[in-house]
């Protein structure tokens, strides 16, 4: 493969050239097709393929000829996790006790994507009904890393993440409620935001309605805030929505971090594990964003325990969602989600909403430390991608010690975070760094990811 083949290409490089008549939607997207045609078995990232992608790049390309592309990312291809709506398909969730029956209206964030133009490649795999890091599930079998197919790309958008780090479209569509964009986009070696809670609408809500999000995943962070563009319109199905905001994402993504204040966080209301290497890119990072002009210390936001609260709200939630299937079909489950629910069973009410009260506490520490602080560096992760192919064991401890202690407490206290990469670990696999902002200012996390970026460019996976 060239470094000219429309599949390797960025959003913003394709759009660029369908204007200039130098690449149609079509071409792209032929580009794109033959490529998961060649590596997807390898891989396992689709739940489904649309059969009406090269139709709608047709009619992309007919729009384009005459002028007229309907939005920013007319013909662009597109995936989308396989927990959202997409009509005409069913929303399997990797699950076998999910309903078959095709979904009859597209959820908001691919009725955005579709009104920009976007033409939808087809599902990609998920942890079944997005419950934990390890990327397989009961339904699709494993998803594996384009980096290495031994190891995990990470979940819950476990095909996300593969598809966006194996070139198959420039732009992925991922769930997070406590880790699931940033996790396999950190361990996958790609960019994923997760917005700020309500940016982008909901419908039908998941399991983890209070503290999920949707989010991009992309190759590159001006990607991520195109795409943010078409995802976060106001969609009246949603309760949570945020009003719309007008702005393009991308605008004053390139001013850099230059006078603003950046602390990096060692702790997060616990002591949360984290290797040497990934150490050294929170430490590769901080001087870059030196460098650039901000000034970078360490500080302590004062959290409670996030891994307590995260705990309950994941734990309490996967309860009630096995409790809701009959006791004779539950075998069929993932036999990790079902050791989840047993550890959380018998929690009262009186429970919850004091868990909820803490989460609400650990909220108001990160907002008050905002007041001082515009951004927090941390990790994504606190090690690489685990082998694809291992046992779940002791899901609760793993959450901790393996997947998400870095990333729930921005789930919690419904900043925007972003995972960008950052270089590479002794064994060839990706690493990443973490940066979140105060809720709202998704913009502050898209400039700071764009200085590492930019500071520090990442390759493609080599999948010859």
């Amino acid at each position: 493969m060239s470094a000219t083949d429309p599949a390797l290409l960025s959003a913003e490089d394709l759009t660029t050239l369908y204007a200039r008549r130098a690449l149609s939607p079509v071409e792209a997207l032929q580009a794109v097709t033959e490529r998961v045609a060649r590596l997807n078995p390898r891989i396992n990232a689709f739940a489904v393929m649309n059969p009406g992608a090269l139709a709608a790049a047709g009619e992309s390309e007919a729009r384009w000829a005459a002028g007229r592309p309907i939005g920013s990312l007319d013909g662009v291809p597109v995936t989308v996790k396989d927990l959202i709506d997409v009509a005409g398909f069913p929303t399997r969730r990797g699950s076998r006790l999910s309903d078959p029956a095709p979904a009859l209206q597209d959820a908001p964030s691919v009725m955005g994507l579709k009104a920009q133009g976007a033409v939808i490649l087809g599902k990609t795999t998920t942890t079944e009904f997005g419950w934990k890091s390890p990327g397989d599930c009961p339904l699709h079998g494993i998803t594996r890393n384009p980096w290495n197919l031994h190891h995990t790309p990470g979940g819950s958008s476990s095909g996300a993440g593969a598809a966006a780090a194996a070139c198959f479209g420039p732009l992925h569509v991922g769930t997070d409620a406590g880790g699931s964009v940033r996790i396999p986009a950190a361990w996958s070696g790609v960019v994923g935001l997760k917005p700020t809670f309500g940016r982008v609408p909901q419908w039908p809500l998941g399991a983890f309605a209070s503290v999920a999000v949707l989010g991009p995943m992309t190759r590159t962070v001006r990607d991520a805030a195109l795409m943010l563009n078409a995802l976060a319109r106001h969609d009246l199905r949603d309760p949570f929505c945020l009003p719309d905001d007008k702005r393009d994402w991308r605008d004053r993504i390139e001013d850099g971090v230059s006078g603003m204040r950046i602390a990096v966080l060692r702790r997060p209301g616990f002591d949360a594990p984290v290797d040497w290497e990934g150490i050294a890119a929170i430490e590769q990072a901080a001087q870059i964003f030196t460098a650039a002009g901000a000034e970078v210390e360490e500080a302590d936001p004062g959290l409670p325990d996030t891994r307590a609260i995260f705990n309950r709200v994941w734990g309490t939630a996967l309860t009630r969602l096995v409790n809701g299937f009959p006791t004779q079909v539950r075998h069929m489950l993932d036999p990790g989600l079902l050791e989840v629910a047993a550890a959380n069973d018998g929690v009262t009410a009186e429970d919850f909403m004091e868990f909820e009260a803490q989460r609400i506490a650990a909220a108001h520490a990160m907002a008050r430390f905002h007041q001082t602080y515009d951004l927090v560096l941390c990790p994504t992760v606190p090690n690489p991608p685990p082998l694809a192919d291992a046992r779940t064991v002791n899901p609760v401890e793993a959450l901790w010690t393996q997947w998400a202690p870095w990333t729930c407490m921005f789930n919690l206290t419904r900043g925007p975070a972003i995972s960008v990469p950052m270089g590479f670990a002794q064994n060839g696999l990706p690493r990443s760094v973490q940066i979140g902002a105060t809720i709202y200012r998704d913009d502050l996390v898209l400039r700071a990811a764009r200085v590492l970026e930019v500071a520090m460019p990442f390759g493609i996976a080599d999948l010859s």
